[in-house]
């Protein structure tokens, strides 16, 4: 069963998102600081992690995602930034620090799930025979 870290200061977006999630066969779990995020996915290890850009306390979730990037251990952890902000800078900004996928809010369930379910697939081996990495998803606009 994949592992997804759903992290979000607010209470009512991280259970959205479990709603949006709960059918889908992942095992969720929740963080509300990214400080916690990267305890708890050095402790657990999960396959994705659903990470809001604006957090209270020491790290943001462009913080968070560049601090657990550091981490060997979580290279292959897929992220997706999650955030109101849909300024190119912000963007950019959010692939520099080594996000995934870049979600606007609001987003419709089925596209927080086809985001998802795009970044857990088995990347499909290149003609060369090397193991590939999926390219950043942006959902359509």
């Amino acid at each position: 069963m994949k592992k997804i870290l759903i992290v979000d200061d607010q209470f009512q977006i991280r259970q959205l998102v479990t709603w949006a999630l709960e059918e889908s066969g992942y095992e969720l779990r929740e963080a509300s600081t990214g400080e916690a995020a990267l305890r708890m996915s050095l402790d657990s290890r999960p396959d994705l992690i659903l990470l809001d850009v604006s957090m209270p306390g020491r790290m943001d979730g462009f913080q968070t995602c560049a601090e657990i990037r550091r981490h060997g251990v979580l290279k292959g952890v897929r992220i997706v930034l999650l955030t109101a902000h849909d300024r190119q800078e912000d963007r950019e900004k959010g692939i520099a620090a080594g996000a995934n996928a870049y979600l606007v809010k609001p987003f419709k369930p089925a596209q927080l799930r086809g985001v998802i379910h795009k970044l857990l697939q088995p990347p499909a081996a290149p003609a060369d025979g090397t193991a590939g990495e999926p390219a950043p998803v942006s959902p359509p606009a």
